[in-house]
């Protein structure tokens, strides 16, 4: 099963921690990085989304991908 997320957060060392740390557990970058700004904030915002191939698991929506 491949499973996906959308990371995203304040344009800081906390985004790249966060997906340093996916990265850290096996999840593969997937496109391009997005960087936009956030109006309501006045911040600019990241996202990066990434995949991850997992054997033998089947799909459920209460899975916790972060814990993958």
């Amino acid at each position: 099963m491949k499973l996906y997320r959308f990371l995203t957060g304040a344009d800081d060392s906390a985004f790249c921690h966060k997906v340093s740390l996916a990265l850290s557990k096996g999840w593969d970058l997937h496109g391009s990085p997005t960087y936009a700004f956030d109006a309501a904030s006045g911040t600019m915002r990241c996202g990066q989304a990434v995949t991850k191939t997992v054997e033998g698991a089947t799909y459920d929506p209460a899975l916790r991908l972060g814990d993958q």
